[in-house]
């Protein structure tokens, strides 16, 4: 017999083990906020420990067993702002006061997640919680990070690990990735929580047989035996008469470069006279980032929802005010522009041009290579849509602000690996002021340029992939499953039967009592 209980009036005892039992949970509850915040920071800054992540996952599915959904919901949301804020504080720096705003914006994603799996828990029990969690979290994070217009890719699930286990990574995907970890997460807490030990042991040995499977496994096709020498120079904000001396110190450091890559917004409109020219007198290959501007009648041709958004925000006066593409133009060693490609995916809130009409590949003398422009790797549905049309390698001219600083750099720097492991296609990204790099078709990084490193060379022998699957992982038709299923499961969960808080806890007591 307890002897607290004795100690208590009958009719006062099962209020007192109410209170006991709410404290014992609150403080599980903090402990699982902390610890998700924790291991995921953790897993993040230190590369060798990114599978603390699904200690992560396992602390944000914990969190469904709290009484109600709306308290899920509050520890859903503080784990999410622990996640963004100390890893987006850059955001303070580019938008001011508007920052907590995004960074409530993205923590609610995971305050989503945690609620509405406390529904399905208090609905249909632990089984269906474990069925629904990897659906859940990938529908979720795919929304986020692909889907709406405030669509943000970083800080995915699989990112801590995902360059160890680059053959996995390329059959599932980051999301598809994602899913999974969630899925082994939650079934190892669950497996602790019930001291299943020897079904615990055989999970962790399939863990292990899966991250050597992955680590192993590298299908990235062999690099083709057609080189092209190339050279990145990063140079922010230059006039053309900056961009002509960086280019001639550039040829006399390398002879031997056949196409050199500028970064994005290299000029404020397109190619100058003077510059074609000299790719002409050098007989050079040239990318660089400008504006192809657009007459305002053809504005409304394809915009979407951009225009209302534009509205809303300041007007600029004079030619600024023009409407335009954010434009890689390549430039033949004729001097003639032979191919421009816009960017898919403007960037939220600045003035970053209209999203290009279509996607094509630059049919180059070395094979087709996709152009993507700055944020435009971040997003999968772009990357993916040059890879079905048979891209076989990747240059992404980039526009990092050096006043951003030097956390940004590095998150921006790791989409290019992760692209590249999760794709199998070599990458070459320009930064104005770094970080530039060349990666290989397994996501290793052959070689980079500093941050800042204002007029830094990035010199490479770039060999295309010599075949290419035309294939995205999995994750490409998986995640917009995930998406629906995930929106439907919300509705259910928000429009079905209720159990009463007390039911609610005695089922929690029941599964965890206090010591």
């Amino acid at each position: 017999m307890n002897p607290v209980s004795a100690s208590i009036p009958a009719d006062e005892a099962p209020e007192e083990d109410g209170r006991r039992t709410f404290a014992w949970n609150s403080l599980r509850a903090c402990g699982a906020v902390v610890g998700a915040v924790g291991l995921f920071q953790t897993a993040f800054e230190i590369p060798r420990l990114g599978w603390l992540t699904l200690g992560a996952l396992a602390c944000l599915f914990d969190l469904r067993r709290l009484a109600t959904a709306r308290q899920a919901f509050y520890a859903g949301l503080i784990a999410g702002l622990g996640v963004f804020v100390f890893q987006t504080g850059f955001l303070w720096t580019i938008f001011g006061p508007v920052a907590p705003i995004l960074w409530l914006i993205l923590a609610s994603f995971h305050a989503m997640f945690v609620s509405v799996l406390s529904r399905v828990q208090s609905l249909w029990g632990t089984k269906a919680a474990l069925i629904l969690a990897p659906v859940l979290w990938c529908g979720i994070e795919f929304f986020r990070s692909e889907v709406w217009w405030l669509r943000f890719t970083w800080f995915a699930a699989a990112s801590p690990f995902q360059e160890s286990v680059a053959g996995l990574a390329r059959l599932l995907g980051t999301y598809g990735l994602g899913a999974m970890a969630m899925g082994l997460a939650g079934l190892g807490l669950v497996l602790v929580q019930r001291r299943e030990w020897r079904y615990l042991a055989a999970l962790l040995v399939a863990v292990a047989g899966i991250a050597f499977w992955g680590r192993t496994r590298d299908t990235a096709p062999e690099p083709s035996d057609r080189h092209v020498q190339m050279i990145g120079i990063q140079l922010e904000f230059p006039g053309p008469p900056e961009v002509l001396v960086a280019l001639t110190r550039a040829v006399k450091a390398h002879p031997e470069a056949e196409l050199i890559v500028l970064s994005e917004y290299t000029f404020d409109g397109p190619v100058p006279d003077s510059i074609q020219t000299w790719c002409a007198k050098n007989h050079k290959w040239l990318i660089a980032g400008g504006k192809e501007l657009v007459e305002p009648s053809t504005n409304a041709v394809a915009d979407g929802g951009w225009a209302a958004i534009r509205r809303l925000a300041p007007k600029a006066s004079g030619p600024a005010a023009q409407e335009f593409y954010n434009t890689a133009f390549v430039v033949g060693p004729d001097g003639q522009i032979a191919f421009r490609q816009a960017k898919s995916r403007p960037i939220q809130f600045f003035s970053d041009g209209l999203p290009a009409r279509t996607q094509q590949l630059w049919e180059s003398p070395w094979g087709p290579i996709g152009i993507a422009i700055c944020y435009d790797l971040s997003y999968r549905q772009v990357v993916d849509g040059l890879i079905r049309r048979g891209a076989r390698a990747l240059v992404v001219p980039t526009m990092d602000v050096e006043s951003w600083g030097v956390r940004e750099h590095r998150h921006n720097a790791r989409m290019t690996r992760l692209r590249a492991t999760e794709c199998g296609v070599p990458i070459f990204r320009v930064a104005s002021s770094g970080i530039s790099q060349w990666v290989n078709a397994s996501g290793r990084e052959l070689a980079v340029a500093p941050f800042p490193g204002a007029g830094a060379l990035l010199s490479a022998t770039f060999s295309l992939a010599s075949t290419t699957s035309s294939q995205p992982p999995i994750d490409a038709w998986a995640a917009p499953i995930a998406s629906v299923t995930s929106g439907a499961v919300l509705l259910v969960v928000v429009f079905g039967p209720r159990r009463s808080l007390a039911a609610r806890r005695a089922a929690i007591t029941a599964n965890s009592p206090v010591p």
